[in-house]
């Protein structure tokens, strides 16, 4: 079985500069964890997950500081930069993930599934010459398990 015969086709897409309380709004009222961020052309640029707006209210972990001789050295400055960004987050734009599993709708069910566990990634866009033409998420695999799609 391939991935378009089990994706969510129906995209809802978001801008970058999409006010978080809205994205909040959104996901809430369409019943969705998660959403491909686009330009204005439709060219995917990233993901925006639930995860993203629960950030905003995570405890910051303060870097850790070794002193040596000739200084100090400190532990975790990159993460702590990253979650600063994170929790002063206003718009999709600084709360998106860039860096995510995209898969083909042509790819098989089985290589998706197991993409998402070893990546533990369960929200993968479906992109076709940079445009999302689906979603696939854990729930679709799950969906077709029980309609007796899979297995």
């Amino acid at each position: 079985m391939k991935v378009k015969d089990i994706m969510t086709k129906e995209v809802i897409t978001v801008k970058p500069s999409m006010d978080l309380h809205k994205l909040a709004k959104l996901l809430i009222k369409k019943n969705i964890s998660g959403a491909p961020v686009v330009d204005a052309d439709g060219k995917f640029l990233g993901v925006v997950l639930e995860e993203g707006l629960i950030f905003q209210d995570k405890k910051v972990q303060i870097p850790a500081f070794i002193t040596l001789s000739m200084g100090f050295f400190t532990l975790g400055m990159p993460k702590f930069k990253e979650e600063m960004r994170k929790i002063a987050a206003t718009t999709v734009k600084d709360i998106m993930e860039k860096d995510v599993v995209k898969v083909s709708s042509q790819a098989t069910v089985e290589d998706v599934a197991t993409i998402m566990v070893d990546k533990k990634s369960y929200y993968c866009p479906v992109v076709e010459g940079g445009s999302v033409v689906g979603i696939i998420t854990k729930k679709d695999i799950v969906r077709a398990i029980v309609n007796g799609d899979i297995w």
